[in-house]
Order: C-alpha cells, then sequence, then structure tokens
C-alpha cells in the first residue's frame, strides 16, 4: 500500500484561525493531500489521506512548527485516497460540548491511560466505561460492557450525564472517543463537575487497536471513521460483530449514509438491504427527489417504482 491516511489534534493557541486555515488549506493542496481539518482558536483536528511520500512530508512541516511542537499522529495504511476533496476550515471550537464555561484540556483534563492500563483498569468492577462517541458509531463497534448513552451528538452527553449521575456515585471513570480529542474535554468536564477518579484512553481507539500488547483485545465489532472508509477493524485477536442491519436486525457492520441529502443518517446495512431500500433509510427517503443511490446507480424510473411499490406492499402487510 502505498498510501496512508493520519488521524492528529493539537491543543494550542492559533492566534487567526481564519487566517491559519487559509493558509495550511493551501500547504494541503501543494502536498497533493485530500481530507478534513479544522481550526479554531484553541488548535486543530485532522484527517488526512495521501502518499508515504506526502504524508511524511506534511508530519515533517507540523512538527517542525513551534506551534505543534510534540503532536502525535495516528497512521492507518490505505490502497488509496479515503477523501474526495480537501478542506480546511476555521471554527469556534475543535468539539463542542455546549458548555457556558469551556474547558481547556492543557489546563484540566482526566489522567492520561495507555492501551495497557486501560486494559486493565475496565476490567476492574468499580470502574465504569463510558463511550464519549455518537450512537452510530457505537452501535457498530465499542469496548465489551461499555455504556452507550442515548445521545445523537457529543454536545448532548454532559446533559445526559447529570440526568444518570446515579450510576457513577463510588465508581472509577473512564472515557474514551475515537482518537482522543472528544475524551479531553470531556473528561475534563467530568473532573470540574467533581466525578472520582476519572480516566481517558490517551490516543483513543485508533491507539488502543495499534498497540503490540493489548492488540485490540476486549473491543467488539468495528470503529466508526469519518472519511470514505467509514469503518476499520481494531482487535487483531477475535472478531465479534455487534452491529444489527437498520432493515431487519441481522449482524452487519457496513455502515452507509441515507440516500436522502436531507436526512443523511447514518445507518447500518448491507449491499443487498441498501439495494432493495435504494439507499433510503425510510420509505419516505426512498422516494425523496433527489435520492442519491437513485442518481449514482442511474436507475430507470420504472425501477425505481416498482421498488417503492414493492416496499409499501411490504410495509402494508406488517400493519
Amino acid at each position: 500500500m502505498n498510501y496512508r491516511v493520519l488521524l492528529y489534534y493539537y491543543y494550542t493557541t492559533i492566534e487567526d484561525p481564519a487566517a491559519f486555515a487559509a493558509e495550511h488549506l493551501q500547504a494541503c493542496k501543494n502536498l497533493n493531500l485530500k481530507g478534513r481539518i479544522l481550526v479554531a482558536s484553541e488548535g486543530i483536528n485532522g484527517t488526512v489521506s495521501g502518499t508515504i511520500e506526502d504524508t511524511n512530508a506534511y508530519m515533517e512541516m507540523m512538527k517542525n512548527s513551534p506551534l505543534f511542537e510534540g503532536i502525535v499522529f495516528k497512521i492507518d495504511e490505505a490502497e488509496g485516497h479515503a477523501f474526495k476533496k480537501m478542506h480546511c476550515r476555521p471554527r469556534q471550537e475543535l468539539v463542542h460540548l455546549s458548555l457556558e464555561d469551556d474547558i481547556n484540556p492543557n489546563e484540566l483534563t482526566g489522567r492520561y491511560l495507555s492501551p495497557v492500563e486501560f486494559m486493565e483498569e475496565m476490567q476492574d468492577e468499580d470502574t465504569i466505561v463510558l463511550d464519549a462517541r455518537n450512537t452510530y458509531e457505537y452501535d457498530v463497534g465499542h469496548f465489551r460492557n461499555a455504556i452507550r448513552p442515548d445521545v445523537e451528538n457529543f454536545r448532548d452527553l454532559p446533559q445526559w450525564v447529570q440526568e444518570n449521575r446515579e450510576m457513577f456515585e463510588g465508581k472509577r471513570v473512564l472515557t474514551y472517543c475515537t482518537g482522543g480529542i472528544r475524551c479531553e474535554k470531556f473528561s475534563g468536564w467530568l473532573v470540574r463537575e467533581g466525578f472520582n477518579d476519572v480516566g481517558q484512553l490517551h490516543g483513543g481507539i485508533a491507539t488502543y487497536g495499534k498497540d503490540p500488547v493489548v492488540k485490540g483485545q476486549l473491543w467488539d465489532g468495528q470503529m466508526y471513521v469519518f472519511d470514505e472508509r467509514l469503518t476499520v477493524p481494531i482487535n487483531q485477536v477475535e472478531h465479534v460483530i455487534v452491529g444489527k442491519d437498520h432493515f431487519d436486525g441481522t449482524p452487519c457492520e457496513r455502515c452507509i449514509n441515507c440516500a436522502n441529502p436531507e436526512c443523511n443518517k447514518k445507518i447500518i446495512a448491507s449491499e443487498e438491504n441498501e439495494a432493495k431500500h435504494l439507499g433510503g433509510c425510510t420509505i419516505e427517503c426512498t422516494k425523496h427527489p433527489h435520492n442519491r443511490y437513485i442518481v449514482k446507480h442511474n436507475l430507470s424510473e420504472e425501477h425505481v417504482q416498482k421498488v417503492i411499490a414493492q416496499l409499501e406492499a411490504e410495509s402494508s402487510a406488517l400493519l
């Protein structure tokens, strides 16, 4: 494989995020990279893909910058680009927790745990392991016995924790996310809110899956990623499928976005069921005039109407 995908973040002070983003975008394009990078006054968060030569040049450029001294990259080998385009955009925050008084991870955050430490501590009966990601990420893969917060967005997590605070009483709390950036803030918020002994998986699931000692053990399913791969394997020792097909509930870990661009819901579905429903997560989405699956596969109006009629007949039969 001649390509790589780089995942990284770094909390640092960037004086003019908009100007930095514009300059950084051009630098990435000069290196033939594709990906998605967010820049805020509090730092940078990105995923980019490119050849080994180009990604090496990018990592060297970043590490030589005084702004990003000590930055760490998670590296995945790839067969080609994981993105279609290159974006670098300024934002108010790198991750949004909807806090009136925001957390600065450089001043307050939970204990950093290596993969080995995290694996050991999460097996303690007095420990609660809390997934700090969205429900669709959890559903395709998670640590064994980890709690699935009922939230659609990261910003809703603090309220969910407050509403379920009793379950955390007297427990050590461990958090984890994809690459670690969400846990930096979230674990700091937990500490500030008075939770006992808060730890976070340093480097996130991406680092845990590559550790030569733990080898991704106690992880079930796949890890959701925010690029065209959508999911990647983590557990090198055993593979347990935990995902369930959106349509029939059978074991599945293939993620897609609903073909209705106004919905775009992330669901788990087999190729067969995606085709059967024309990529829509509901009949309404299948019928949408701008259904991307229909356009992509150049399906005839006759075929589309036949599929819709069949789906409606099956739906009526269940009533």
